[in-house]
């Protein structure tokens, strides 16, 4: 029989276990090079087949999504319509409980779900690759997220290395306020030529402690514009924690050996304690 809905599919989150920029291309994309470890937190979609080829799109609630032209969600089915010539449809529904502007990947995990979830449900068979270089255009680290596997990552984050990493539960906080990804990438000061590391340098550097290879290049500049995220990296150094920015934040992250009383945290602020993951949890719909 087939398939008509898919339901509570999940998009994890992902950490930058550090996040170097090693250069820029002519076209003015950052060169990068990264860690990449998938974690326990989620968001959750669910989707239903439509026989009229219409993509709708609207939150658990039932409310519509405030702009579908900008949406990851319905540009990743749109993308996977225009690129196999699909006339099935969906109505997709999203459980958000991924904080926004975090640096935690939540849009492009959504978008990568979406593709890996449609594939599945409009019997289109397409592999990996071809379902990736309709994500990249929405976003560098959507192949990430379809290809499953924790990960060294190099150039605009295309490139990617399957990564063994050892089971580690960190605590994630994330201030209200959010940090600009284009203001941080355009800013003067941010640095640009941090030397290119190795993946030996770092599993040999890593194996005691995640956080002691490398830095976020990321981070100074966003702590100027978001002064929250220096907040935040204070007060985990008053729990006796070594935190870092994930991503372009504003989201930050420790390895912790047991759960932090995190009941002392300003209003507003958002924590969670979690596990990373040894695989993206739709590992076998690739």
């Amino acid at each position: 029989m087939a398939l008509r809905q898919l339901l509570d599919v999940p998009a994890p989150a992902k950490l930058n276990l550090f996040l170097h920029v090693v250069g820029r291309r002519a076209d003015g994309y950052h060169l990068l090079q990264s860690v990449f470890t998938l974690i326990d937190w989620c968001d959750t979609l669910h989707f239903e087949k439509r026989n009229d080829g219409r993509i709708r799109r609207q939150d658990l609630e039932g409310n519509p999504a405030g702009l579908p032209a900008e949406d990851l969600i319905v540009r990743a089915a749109r993308a996977l319509q225009a690129a196999t010539g699909c006339r099935w449809g969906a109505d997709i529904t999203l459980h958000k409980q991924l904080p926004t502007q975090a640096g935690l990947g939540g849009g492009s995990s959504d978008a990568a779900s979406t593709l890996l979830a449609l594939n599945r449900l409009w019997g289109l068979r397409l592999d990996a690759q071809a379902l990736c270089r309709i994500g990249l255009p929405l976003g560098a680290d959507v192949p990430f997220f379809i290809h499953g596997h924790n990960a060294w990552v190099e150039g605009i984050g295309e490139q990617l290395t399957p990564l063994h990493l050892p089971h580690t539960r960190f605590i994630v906080i994330k201030p209200p306020a959010g940090a600009s990804t284009p203001q941080i990438f355009q800013h003067l000061d941010l640095k640009r030529d941090t030397k290119r590391a190795t993946i030996e340098g770092f599993v040999a550097d890593s194996e005691s402690n995640q956080l002691r290879f490398g830095c976020n290049d990321l981070q100074p500049v966003a702590e100027r514009l978001c002064p929250d995220i220096t907040k935040g990296l204070q007060w985990l150094q008053t729990q006796g924690l070594q935190g870092r920015m994930t991503g372009s934040g504003s989201a930050l992250f420790a390895p912790v050996q047991s759960d932090v009383d995190t009941s002392c945290l300003p209003a507003g602020w958002v924590a969670r304690h979690c596990n990373n993951l040894r695989e993206h949890p739709l590992i076998e719909w690739r």
